[in-house]
């Protein structure tokens, strides 16, 4: 549930939760449901519920125990903010990158309302980068909550890019990464969907990161945008919490230590 990644702007990858629900068009050929239906037919334990959103609690620890600092992508195969998650597990995995604070935890939600109502309720240290997913036109009202976040560095994962995005928001943005989907049934995506994006984060001063090109195989498109990788990283900026705002409580509530490891959760009816 824990290791070395692949994925170009990380190191490695912590997962307290698994599973998730489909919620807009970038999620159609999503990556993680596939891994995790593979790793269910495999018998992997933290999979018996195959891709059915499941806590871990026996996890949310376990980057206290990793002594060498290292950036960490926090639930690739979930989605932290998703509102199956009980908010008391959610500030119990605040608290450990709280504790952690030699890593630097990574946290991308499709999800940004909720993002933006917990997040007054929730630390938010140098070392805790925020980021939602926007892959069309349709979608940067996400980006609009994401301000709301006084998080150190607030970043835009601008992947699958199912569309041209022409006039990107980045407006108190620190990071933007692109990318194109791959895989079974990827989309396709124009380089000059790309090139507007670069051309708008380098005018900007936003730091810009090309993952992929994607594709069936996507290793063979490589990530060279006109000739070069782009690589930028951020920088963290302490943010403080707009005046008269809700701030952490120090005794967070401790319901999810009563939490059975693999619990699956229910379901939230309307």
């Amino acid at each position: 549930m824990a290791s070395n990644s692949s994925i170009e702007w990380t190191d490695s990858t912590w997962n307290p939760v698994t599973g998730c629900t489909k919620i807009s068009p970038g999620c159609k050929h999503c990556y993680a449901e596939r891994m995790a239906i593979r790793l269910a037919g495999m018998n992997q334990p933290r999979y018996r519920n195959g891709f059915e959103v499941t806590l871990h609690p026996d996890l949310i620890r376990l980057p206290l125990r990793w002594r060498q600092p290292r950036t960490i992508f926090v639930n690739s195969m979930s989605d932290l903010f998703h509102e199956d998650i009980p908010e008391s597990f959610i500030a119990d995995v605040f608290q450990t990158m709280v504790a952690a604070h030699w890593h630097t935890f990574q946290i991308l939600t499709k999800r940004a309302e909720r993002l933006a109502e917990l997040s007054l309720r929730l630390p938010w240290p140098l070392n805790v980068w925020m980021g939602v997913s926007v892959e069309s036109p349709r979608y940067v009202t996400r980006i609009d909550h994401l301000r709301t976040v006084p998080g150190a560095v607030r970043f835009l994962s601008i992947e699958p890019l199912l569309a041209p995005i022409p006039s990107l928001p980045l407006h108190d943005i620190d990071w933007v990464i692109v990318g194109g989907e791959s895989g079974p049934g990827c989309r396709p995506m124009a380089a000059d969907w790309v090139r507007k994006i670069r051309d708008r984060c380098v005018a900007e001063g936003v730091p810009f990161f090309f993952k992929q090109w994607g594709g069936t195989w996507k290793s063979r498109n490589g990530r060279l945008l006109d000739g070069r990788t782009w690589d930028e990283m951020p920088k963290p900026v302490l943010r403080k919490a707009p005046a008269g705002d809700a701030v952490p409580d120090a005794k967070w509530s401790r319901q999810v230590v009563s939490v059975q490891a693999g619990f699956k959760c229910p379901r939230v009816r309307e």
